[in-house]
């Protein structure tokens, strides 16, 4: 075999090394993403026809029914209400979840903190804990014959039930935050420790407060960990379904319909009628990629220091 002929042999190798290592990723994606997104694009466009009675063999089947499904979810009002609450959540757990990572961050990336690792297993051990353990630990702690919480309410004269209609979105506000923090938390701090420290040092030597280095160096730094981050809690606040749908057995304010996923759960599961819970599925999703590329394109020039 000549010289040329073996040197290409070796650079196909070489260029099919790398495909090679990822067909593995590359079929799972396939097997349990792709396909099953197209066959849930593929139920959003079609719907069972009844005939006659509905009863028999072949009484029953499919057709295609185009945009019809997406016209019907888009025209319930149970989704948009589910919205509206999921928007009225989503604004607390975003603002308090993420202020409080990024006072935390801050503040363990400081020179005069104690127990600073203590204080970091601390604050990210709740996000350890699993979404439903999480939901039936607070359900608990939030029913009144059993809450301490209410307990300690009642002795200071302030009746409150915190799975009642005015507050249960602030009891599941709540455990997304205590759950999340830790997460933010992380990823801030870890951003800040990989600052060398002698920036921070010449801010001091210059006459800078532990203040002002936290707001006009440490704040610039973390602008794109915090987009991240809030893109990140964006698109998990869009599919909340672990909180309500486990508080849902321990209080009767919380409808089926609650949130966006939970009416794709009832219509699927309950209902039957996995058409429509298909459209509704894919009108989701689409209104999480609208926000998340929103948000995203609102804040790229200090995400990505690009121009306009």
């Amino acid at each position: 075999m000549s010289p040329r002929r073996t040197a290409g042999a070796r650079t196909h190798r070489a260029g099919a090394a790398p495909y090679l290592f990822l067909a593995p990723a590359m079929v799972l994606f396939v097997l349990f993403m792709a396909l099953p997104i197209a066959y849930t694009v593929y139920l959003s466009l079609h719907r069972t026809k009844v005939s006659g009675l509905g009863l028999g063999r072949g009484a029953k089947k499919e057709i295609f029914a185009g945009l019809e499904n997406y016209a019907s979810t888009l025209g319930d009002g149970e989704l948009w209400a589910g919205w509206a609450r999921v928007l009225v959540y989503g604004a607390l757990v975003l603002v308090v979840m993420l202020g409080l990572a990024l006072v935390f961050a801050l503040l363990l990336d400081s020179l005069h903190v104690r127990f600073a690792r203590f204080s970091r297993v601390a604050i990210f051990l709740p996000y350890a804990v699993p979404g439903v353990a999480a939901s039936l630990l607070w359900g608990f702690l939030y029913l009144p014959s059993l809450s301490p919480v209410n307990d300690a309410l009642s002795a200071l004269g302030a009746e409150v039930n915190l799975l009642g209609a005015g507050t249960v979105t602030f009891s599941m506000a709540n455990i997304a935050v205590w759950g999340g923090v830790g997460f933010n938390m992380l990823v801030l701090y870890t951003t800040l420790r990989a600052v060398p420290r002698e920036y921070y040092e010449a801010a001091r030597i210059d006459g800078a407060s532990e203040t002002q280095i936290a707001l006009r160096i440490k704040m610039p730094i973390l602008t794109p960990a915090i987009i991240l981050t809030t893109v990140f809690s964006v698109i998990a606040t869009v599919q909340v379904f672990t909180e309500p749908m486990t508080l849902r057995p321990l209080t009767n304010t919380i409808s089926t319909t609650w949130s966006p996923l939970m009416k794709v759960y009832r219509d699927a599961f309950v209902t039957g009628d996995l058409y429509s819970a298909a459209a509704t599925a894919v009108v989701i999703a689409a209104i999480s990629v609208v926000l998340s590329f929103g948000f995203l394109r609102l804040v790229r020039d200090r995400a990505f220091r690009e121009g306009s």
